[in-house]
């Protein structure tokens, strides 16, 4: 069997607010894990308790995401700096005549 290759490049990948899309889903996680809270009694009732347990697993997790999104935002913004003062260094000034 032929292994598949693409026959077209991957698109690059969409850069977009990273930091406040995941600080918005975290926030959704943990409100949908408090909205269900107070009922709690009658998930454990119906066998649906993973919902609650769920809920806070998202939160949790998206807090993670949160601490490795900020990084990844930082480290692109020290990168795009590093590379703007190292244009700005390979450029030669204008030259004053003698």
């Amino acid at each position: 069997m032929a292994k598949w290759t693409a026959k077209h490049e991957a698109p690059e990948p969409l850069e977009g607010p990273v930091v406040a899309t995941v600080t918005g889903g975290t926030i959704i996680w943990f409100a949908m894990f408090l909205v269900q809270l107070p009922f709690y009694g009658w998930f454990a009732d119906q066998g649906m308790l993973w919902w609650v347990w769920t809920c806070a697993a998202g939160g949790f997790l998206g807090l993670i995401g949160i601490w490795y999104v900020r990084g990844r935002d930082a480290a692109l913004k020290r990168h795009a700096a590093q590379q703007a003062a190292e244009a700005a260094r390979a450029e030669p000034g204008p030259q004053a005549d003698q």
